[in-house]
């Protein structure tokens, strides 16, 4: 198995009404579609502090691109098995609280249209308490909860993997 190691940074963006923005789509899991609720996020690119890849992501993925960070919520080491690739993942990621300083929403930019990422749509969670409760994944589940007044440097050693 191959082992694929890499950055990641994304933002919770937060309106001024208070809402939270995600990203979701339907994917396919043991034969069955289901919705996957997501943190905006992405690759860290060379040259780029975890910081400008954030606001980059979160830009490309959901054309809100009027942001400000607030707060660096910390980082978390995710590491998760990619069965069509037959790799082993380790993905360091980043992720900073935002404030929308814009809402204006422009048009999401991708590279390539059939991007993986292009398959995601915004969706505002009405606060980080529904954020919370809606996200797919636990780890993404944390960082909210550090947004929502958790203590942003605290690891997350309940979510490492022995």
């Amino acid at each position: 198995m191959q082992l694929r190691e890499y950055r990641a940074a994304g933002g919770i963006v937060v309106d001024d009404a208070g809402r939270a923005l995600l990203i979701e789509r339907l994917v396919m899991r043991n034969g069955q579609i289901g919705l996957e609720v997501r943190l905006p996020k992405g690759h860290v690119e060379p040259g780029e502090t975890d910081e400008e890849a954030a606001l980059r992501e979160v830009c490309e993925e959901t054309g809100y691109c009027g942001l400000a960070v607030t707060a660096d919520l910390g980082e978390y080491l995710n590491e998760f098995n990619w069965p069509d690739q037959q790799a082993r993942v380790l993905r360091h990621e980043h992720y900073y609280l935002m404030r929308l300083t814009d809402p204006v929403r422009g048009k999401p930019q991708f590279d390539n249209p059939d991007a993986e990422e292009a398959r995601f749509l915004p969706r505002w969670a009405a606060n980080l308490a529904e954020a919370e409760r809606v996200l797919t994944f636990e780890s993404e589940k944390e960082f909210v909860r550090r947004a929502q007044g958790g203590n942003p440097q605290s690891a997350i050693r309940n979510l490492q993997s022995p």
